[in-house]
């Protein structure tokens, strides 16, 4: 859409030719051997099947993956055509076999995927991998169907390289409204009473209904058209990537994985072969240094969807 175009209230980044021009300075257009130094907090503008083999080795905390589902989608001036289940398996190995090295002994790995894409998925990572868990994540929203159930849910693979892993997960717990509390002695048990409602502290589980994908009145979103919500890379990023950690994400689309890796402190290295959604995330960490913030995430927890804090906020 042309910003020209878009309502008063619509929040959705654009770029000028002028802007994109001095945006795409800060990207990085490797030719040859990366050291961890030159990776670090860098934004590479490339194919990762031409980038993976530059990078460094054993470098990566946590491995982010969110290449594109097995459907006919436009991405920008690319288009991605749907494929044979063995063809999309390939496809998914081609590139992740060149990752496995960048990946150290103790990192993480998080596979993004639909219902078409997820036995791939799951098929990929266990070559490699150690697959420990699959979270289910509500979209929120999705096309209605008459002949058929309607989508409104993704896939996120987990895996580790080994035994040994980092995951804390004492900093993605959610703060969750108690609709039928349980007293003890007259008193709460394991929940706050306040006046803004009851509320629990609770422990994640591998279903996910309190994000929103983003939208036109939301500072994070672009006109990219498979975005992730910045909340979700929080969750992913939190739990599994220390801090001052390494996060890798080598189908970084609009920056999402970047942008959140600064605001919590982690280091990061992404790659997306299309230009303009690299001056994206350029212009996205550009207005990080000066909002942080990460939507639904507040004073150390993650709040439910449309959640009235216990201190009146939202």
């Amino acid at each position: 859409m042309n910003p020209a175009e878009r309502a008063g209230r619509n929040r959705t980044i654009s770029l000028s030719p002028e802007a994109c021009a001095e945006l795409e300075r800060s990207l990085l257009f490797p030719s040859g051997k990366l050291s961890a130094a030159e990776a670090e907090d860098r934004l590479i503008c490339g194919d990762t099947m031409n980038v993976a083999p530059l990078l460094p080795e054993r470098f990566a905390d946590l491995l982010i993956l969110d290449p594109p589902y097995n459907l006919d989608k436009r991405f920008n001036m690319r288009k991605f055509s749907r494929l044979g289940d063995d063809a999309y398996l390939e496809y998914l190995e081609s590139w992740l076999t060149l990752l496995v090295p960048a990946l150290k002994p103790d990192a993480s790995i998080y596979l993004c995927g639909d219902w078409h894409s997820t036995a791939a998925c799951f098929t990929a990572l266990s070559r490699h991998f150690k697959v420990r868990n699959r979270i289910v994540w509500q979209r929120e929203k999705g096309r209605g169907a008459k002949s058929n159930w309607k989508n409104c849910a993704e896939d996120i693979w987990f895996a580790t390289v080994g035994d040994e892993y980092h995951f804390d997960v004492a900093k993605v717990k959610q703060l969750r409204r108690v609709i039928a509390p349980y007293r003890e002695n007259g008193r709460p048990k394991d929940w706050n009473e306040t006046a803004a409602g009851n509320f629990r502290l609770t422990c994640p589980s591998n279903f996910w209904d309190d994000l929103t994908v983003p939208f036109w009145s939301m500072p994070e979103n672009t006109d990219h058209p498979t975005q992730k919500p910045e909340k979700l890379l929080a969750k992913l990023i939190l739990a599994s990537c220390p801090p001052g950690g390494m996060v890798l994400d080598p189908f970084m689309g609009s920056g999402t994985t970047p942008v959140v890796a600064r605001k919590l402190g982690r280091r990061f290295c992404g790659i997306e072969i299309d230009r303009l959604y690299c001056c994206y995330a350029a212009e996205r960490l550009r207005r990080a240094e000066k909002f942080p913030a990460i939507q639904g995430y507040r004073d150390g927890v993650f709040l439910e969807r449309n959640c009235r804090l216990p201190d009146g906020g939202a």
